[in-house]
């Protein structure tokens, strides 16, 4: 008999919430010491696609049993093309209100990017994903906004460790349901997950 509700699933993906917390923060410090700070669609893109393969082949980690490599690139694309319009469309502002419209923005790309590769390894419900993360992106720069402004003044790409936690655990528990669903059907990926 196979327990009932999301929780074994969250445990079956405790990696997810570790390759976050990691993945983010060297992500963003990587992408800002080789290129040097979001102010300009060259920069942005750039950035986009140093902190993309990094947080990338962090949560492909996480996810390996359920989803191929294809992870990495589309996190790499949809944070490169995201960050871009994000970074332009807030005209590199440094407001509050800037940052969480780069990151709302940042968060369609990634997010329509990974349910495409959600939904091409037929993990049900993968259109949530996209919903979930520009809103998750969104929080997890507000709430670095108050802790570590330094990632704001610098321009980096991404947010540090305290956004990054709470993306973590939001999306965490949106996977697990989504993956939960994923388990219970014979013959998609990751069915035969323990």
């Amino acid at each position: 008999m196979e327990p009932q509700g999301v929780w074994p699933t969250v445990r079956r993906i405790w990696l997810w919430p570790v390759a976050i917390l990691v993945g983010f923060p060297i992500g963003g410090f990587v992408a800002d010491l080789v290129v040097g700070g979001v102010d300009s669609v060259g920069a942005a893109l750039a950035e986009g696609v140093v902190a993309g393969a990094i947080i990338g082949a962090a949560q492909w980690f996480a996810l390996r049993k359920w989803v191929s490599w294809l992870w990495i690139p589309a996190t790499c694309v949809g944070l490169a093309l995201g960050l871009t319009a994000g970074a332009a469309l807030a005209d590199y502002g440094l407001e509050r209100g800037d940052i969480v419209l780069m990151a709302a923005v940042t968060g369609i790309g990634v997010g329509a990017l990974q349910a495409l590769v959600l939904a091409r390894h037929a993990i049900p419900g993968a259109l949530w994903w996209a919903i979930a993360n520009p809103l998750a992106w969104a929080l997890g720069w507000f709430i670095t906004s108050y802790v570590i402004t330094r990632n704001i003044d610098e321009r980096y790409p991404v947010f540090g460790a305290s956004g990054a936690l709470a993306f973590g655990l939001l999306t965490w528990l949106l996977l697990a349901a989504l993956l939960r669903r994923a388990v219970k059907i014979p013959g998609v990926a990751g069915a035969d997950v323990p």
